[in-house]
């Protein structure tokens, strides 16, 4: 009888590490959301401060210069972003349950069941 009780007890924790496991995950997924949205804002941002200081000082950006512009923005911005999405990938790859083996656990319990 306990080693029925051990293994639905086993199965049940496993349930509920699963769903802590997929809930922790979709939180990570929002948080990268949100990060990119994030980056995306704050290259638009330097972007219209950049624009806005060509245009007081009576400059045309020219589209190479606005593309090699924009390619500078994103470059340093996204530094940061990136640390923290390699951080944010490691945490999604970890977010698991680990299944538990039933048979193992019978087998090493074998001779105590028999004997």
């Amino acid at each position: 009888m306990g080693q029925l009780v051990s293994d639905v007890t086993e199965i049940l924790d496993y349930k509920d590490a699963k769903k802590a496991a997929k809930t922790q995950r979709k939180e990570i997924l929002a948080q990268m959301a949100a990060d990119d949205a994030e980056k995306t804002n704050l290259i638009k941002k330097v972007l219209a401060a950049q624009r806005a200081k060509y245009g007081a000082s009576g400059a045309s950006a020219s589209g190479i210069t606005q593309g090699a512009v924009l390619e500078r923005m994103r470059s340093e911005t996204a530094a940061p972003f990136l640390e923290k999405r390699r951080t944010n990938l490691t945490k999604l790859k970890n977010a698991t349950a680990k299944k538990p083996n039933l048979l193992k656990s019978l087998l090493a319990r074998f001779d105590d069941l028999v004997g």
